[in-house]
């Protein structure tokens, strides 16, 4: 009966072990959000919102996107030396950032509105470090298959961090366990994964690194510098930013609403839609070096991901303000009011994130980058009308913006997919 119920194929295998894991991942966050609501105040979520806004943008180009070309060369060999080469443009990134950092914590401080910020400005080259660290380590696992072991160390990340929340927050006021509990967690991850990779059967890879090796294939992939290195700091800066200026404009108090909801049901929407983008990337780069036909497969992960994404995005709809309620107290209710404005874009998101690699595969960063661009300008054109009225009217305008953005990107997704050799 069992064995029944386990999927047949293993594009469906991966990912369901990614899913498991990073359900379990995610799982962990949401289930002591109740507590933390009643540890930490909505000042302190606001202020780590925007630590991790900053840090984010910041680690979005730290590895100068090379991390993507892990999963490109048909030879290992190859693969070993861009994770070499991504690791330490994420050192370099590290270091510039931690001397601007102490050359102008005061200017910084007073650009965000908020002088509180200035101590923990001192920990975003860490946190800088540590995201390169792990996205590279991340898809060389995914180029090896290694599914269960990217699932452990999102579990392991996440119970580390949530631990320290719980652990810290009681004992010391303001933000400084939320802080702590997403760096203590990365270091955990990070450790897990480089620990899987230096196994006896990959000592042959470490030998063929070489200096002359990481410059020749630095040229051969600098589309993603090139190219993509900006759309995903446009991508990004027009997801985080929205923190920043929830901040600046409306308070910590609504940046901390916000953050809850991207906590609660932006992320774990996003995380979910990463591991399956996981294992379609490695399926879809495999079909398209061979030439097959790709886009036969695209339609199959849509329709699966449509599928997948249709009944709880009804559920949530209907009850968000009431699981809000519930959970977290009255207090809470514009949250919940926030997710309903929202769960269009949320939904969208969801179908389109995985697909949107095909970017990758057919080479059109170019695309991207404008297409990043535009969506960044309607975020920042959404605060600059909503900031007159209210933090509603711009959540409005923030859903409606980001709804045409995903559909124009599941269209030239589509565009970019071929019938294969006939």
């Amino acid at each position: 009966m069992l064995n029944k119920l386990k999927p047949k194929s293993e594009f469906s295998r991966n990912v369901l072990t990614l899913m498991t894991g990073t359900s379990i991942a995610q799982a962990i966050p949401i289930a002591i959000s109740p507590i933390l609501t009643r540890i930490y105040t909505p000042e302190d979520f606001g202020m780590f919102a925007l630590y991790m806004s900053i840090a984010s943008i910041l680690a979005a180009v730290a590895t100068g996107r090379y991390e993507l070309a892990i999963m490109l060369p048909k030879k290992d060999e190859d693969a070993i030396n861009i994770v070499v080469l991504s690791i330490g443009i994420s050192f370099i990134i590290s270091i510039f950032c931690f001397l601007i950092i102490y050359i102008f914590n005061s200017n910084i401080s007073s650009l965000f509105k908020n002088s509180e910020i200035s101590t923990w400005l001192y920990f975003i080259p860490f946190t800088i470090m540590l995201t390169g660290i792990y996205q590279s380590l991340n898809f060389w696992h995914n180029r090896s298959k290694n599914y269960k072991n990217l699932s452990k160390a999102r579990i392991m990340q996440s119970s580390t961090t949530a631990t320290t929340n719980l652990t810290m927050g009681p004992l010391i006021i303001g933000p400084i366990g939320l802080v702590l509990g997403n760096i203590l967690g990365q270091i955990i991850s990070v450790f897990y994964l480089t620990k899987k990779i230096f196994l006896p059967n990959n000592k042959y890879l470490w030998r063929n690194i070489s200096f002359s090796k990481i410059i020749t294939l630095a040229k051969r992939y600098k589309k993603f510098p090139q190219f993509d290195a900006m759309a995903t700091l446009f991508n990004i800066s027009s997801h985080q930013s929205a923190h920043i200026f929830f901040n600046i404009s409306f308070g910590a108090i609504s940046s901390g609403y916000y953050y809850l909801v991207q906590k609660i049901f932006g992320l774990p929407i996003l995380l979910i839609a990463s591991s399956i983008q996981d294992v379609f990337k490695e399926k879809m780069i495999e079909i398209y070096n061979s030439k097959g036909d790709t886009r036969s497969f695209f339609i199959i992960t849509f329709r699966k991901l449509f599928l997948l994404a249709l009944i709880p995005t009804i559920l949530i709809y209907f009850f968000a303000i009431d699981i809000f309620i519930f959970f977290f107290g009255d207090e809470w209710k514009p949250a919940g009011e926030f997710v309903q404005i929202l769960i269009p874009a949320f939904f969208l998101r969801f179908i389109s994130f995985p697909l949107s690699f095909m970017f990758y595969i057919a080479e059109k960063q170019h695309y991207n980058i404008i297409g990043q661009f535009l969506l960044l300008i309607m975020i920042l054109f959404a605060f600059l009308i909503g900031k007159d009225y209210s933090s509603t009217f711009t959540i409005e305008l923030i859903s409606i913006f980001t709804s045409i953005f995903y559909l124009i990107y599941l269209y030239l997704s589509y565009q970019f997919t071929s019938r294969g050799l006939k």
